[in-house]
């Protein structure tokens, strides 16, 4: 079910009046009510898929149990390997099988020899990515002893499925949200009047600002041989706002609709493009993936300590690993470790902790100093994201080097009746710095004027979205 159908849009206000009204406040009827929620979400997709969910439940479940009950160290790593395997190992063959097998018999066939490909078609069930991140988290925090293992099948349930969130994140902590389904929760109107005015900005991003940029990206990249460079960077600018707009308009959504039902999920996204450095700009990005990979990746492997090499291997690891997260292709490899090349003068110089406040914090403008910054920066990850976006490494370098070629300081061709989009992106930026110093750019937006005023700036940005609402576009991160 996606947030941006018509099907939600009813399946909400159910929920809802469920949660709130049905049950009593009864904690166990709100759980239940979750947990069934949640798997009516997921299963409006593919019901097939939830015995994926179901299982990785069960068995994250029982393994916690089991590690409370044992004391032997040996047991304990045991029970740990056997989460990591299980997990990973679903993980890996429905999202990794073909890759893996297609560059083996590659790799043969570059040598001479002739393997038959054994290739299946396999259906990536969605979210399967940030769940099974989600449940490894509890494994390894319970493990470590920061967690005791909950024993309410019901709450750990409702924590791995919790529909907001459960198919691209933000990818919670069990010590952040079990608490939270495992005490009584009561109607905060506050909270829900910010969680429906946090929804509707994540739609108008997803709707009217990532869709729409979609629709001409796409027409870019897809015929990028035709085009000259400074129409190629002008797909990659798009591309770039798209991914940006999607993602965080989903997670704004997730976040929104959690403090409907009295539930905090974290903050994913912290406007990453007026980010000074690429590590400034890993801590805005996927936030919650990014401190996953963090906590769980790069500090066991020593994290900054040691000497200057193992400090790079540590970075360049890190963040190949979280390319190939986001999916089977060596463009995302390539991504990852260009993300590495462009951090690793910030980690090497201790540099990389340089920029912790948001940009002109307290100002309305920039320096000039911060300004250059954030535009490199930004520039920066343009080049990374022709990577993410191409089919191939072919096809990413062909697209950069012709995007860097003379034609790049020619008068670009713009698909036809791309130019509305010229004027959406220059105010939705100027409402985004505005309000950047807040959770989400419109969380104080008006709230000093007078209410006609307020309700209409809401009326005309659901006007808005109503207005170029279309055809269901998935969102990116549904893929991965």
């Amino acid at each position: 079910m996606l947030f941006n159908s018509l099907d939600f849009a009813i399946f909400l206000p159910m929920v809802f009046i469920l949660y709130w009204f049905v049950t009593g406040s009864s904690l166990k009827l709100q759980n239940t009510l979750l947990v069934i929620a949640s798997y009516v979400f997921y299963g409006w997709w593919d019901w097939r898929f939830l015995s994926l969910i179901i299982f990785s439940t069960l068995l994250d479940y029982s393994v916690g149990l089991a590690l409370m009950n044992t004391s032997v160290q040996r047991k304990k790593r045991y029970l740990l390997f056997l989460s990591l395997v299980l997990n990973l190992g679903l993980l890996g063959f429905f999202k990794y099988y073909n890759f893996f097998l297609d560059n083996f018999v590659e790799a043969f066939s570059i040598l001479g020899y002739k393997i038959p490909s054994n290739s299946l078609n396999i259906i990536l069930p969605a979210g399967i990515s940030f769940y099974t991140f989600q449940t490894l988290s509890y494994t390894i925090d319970v493990y470590k002893g920061k967690l005791k293992p909950i024993k309410n099948l019901t709450e750990f349930a409702a924590f791995v499925a919790f529909f907001p969130q459960l198919v691209a994140g933000p990818i919670e902590r069990a010590s952040n949200l079990l608490p939270q389904i495992g005490n009584n929760r009561y109607f905060n109107y506050s909270d829900a009047v910010n969680g429906m005015r946090q929804i509707l900005w994540g739609l108008f991003k997803k709707i009217v600002i990532a869709d729409n940029c979609a629709h001409y990206a796409n027409a870019i990249f897809n015929n990028s041989g035709i085009y000259p460079g400074s129409t190629l960077l002008i797909g990659v600018i798009l591309f770039a706002f798209q991914i940006y707009c999607d993602f965080s308009g989903y997670s704004d959504i997730a976040i929104g609709t959690s403090k409907l039902f009295g539930i905090r999920l974290m903050r994913n996204f912290a406007f990453p493009y007026f980010s000074r450095d690429i590590a400034e700009f890993w801590r805005r990005w996927h936030i919650s993936l990014s401190t996953w990979f963090r906590d769980y990746v790069y500090i066991p492997l020593g994290g900054s300590k040691g000497n200057v090499w193992i400090r790079i291997r540590n970075v360049v690891l890190v963040f190949v690993v979280s390319g190939f997260w986001h999916g089977a292709n060596w463009t995302f490899i390539a991504w990852g470790l260009l993300n590495a090349l462009f951090i690793l003068p910030l980690i090497i110089s201790n540099q990389n902790r340089k920029n912790l406040d948001i940009a002109a914090k307290g100002k309305m403008l920039p320096g000039l100093n911060e300004l250059v910054s954030i535009l490199l920066t930004f520039g920066l990850t343009l080049i990374a994201w022709v990577f993410f976006r191409a089919a191939s490494i072919r096809d990413a370098v062909s697209y950069l080097s012709e995007m860097f070629s003379r034609t790049l300081f020619s008068i670009p061709i713009l698909p036809h009746g791309s130019r509305f989009i010229f004027i959406i992106i220059p105010l939705f930026i100027f409402i985004e710095w505005v309000g950047r110093e807040q959770q989400y750019a419109i969380e104080k937006l008006g709230i000093r004027w007078s209410q006609p005023v307020r309700w209409a700036i809401y009326y005309m940005i659901t006007f808005t979205i109503i207005y170029f609402a279309g055809h269901e576009q998935p969102f990116i991160y549904f893929q991965f």
